[in-house]
């Protein structure tokens, strides 16, 4: 399926452009703004930010398989990102991943079936004072343990 930005995000798209001296330099704010407005990172969502940005699709795709946080699938609609890292694992992440998978019968970089939760498991988020944490879409969580993030999940599913 052919990905065009929308009007308001075509609008948002220049802005970023007009900040930088070469369109080039926009990619991964082009990205995170299409991947807003699809869910993900598709082949299609990739060609038209070349296009839009006058960069190889290559060039492009070194940037999306780079970082982790543009996703190659489509994820649920509340994105789970554990970190298992030292300080988080130290206070509890690994359980709390592993927790969470049980509960959610889901494994790393799966989607429940009913779209709703996806999961992945997360290398350092900056959060070592505060650990163990998670991330849920763009909300951080920290200073967690099973039973809060119990909570949180039975809270995602109530927003349904």
């Amino acid at each position: 399926m052919e990905f065009k930005f929308n009007e308001e995000n075509q609008n948002k798209l220049n802005t970023i452009i007009s900040h930088y001296p070469v369109k080039k330099a926009a990619v991964m704010g082009a990205l995170w703004l299409a991947q807003e407005q699809s869910g993900w990172i598709s082949g299609e969502v990739m060609k038209e930010v070349a296009n839009q940005l006058e960069m190889t699709l290559e060039e492009v795709l070194g940037v999306v398989t780079f970082y982790t946080m543009y996703n190659q699938k489509p994820m649920g609609k509340f994105h789970l990102q554990v970190c298992t890292n030292v300080s988080c694992m130290l206070r509890g992440g690994a359980l709390i991943f592993d927790h969470i998978k049980l509960k959610l019968g889901i494994d790393d970089m799966h989607v429940t079936d009913d779209k709703m939760f996806s999961l992945e498991e997360v290398e350092c988020m900056g959060s070592c004072g505060t650990a163990p944490m998670i991330a849920i879409n763009e909300d951080y969580f920290e200073n967690l343990n099973i039973s809060e993030v119990d909570n949180i999940l039975e809270s995602l599913k109530n927003k349904n």
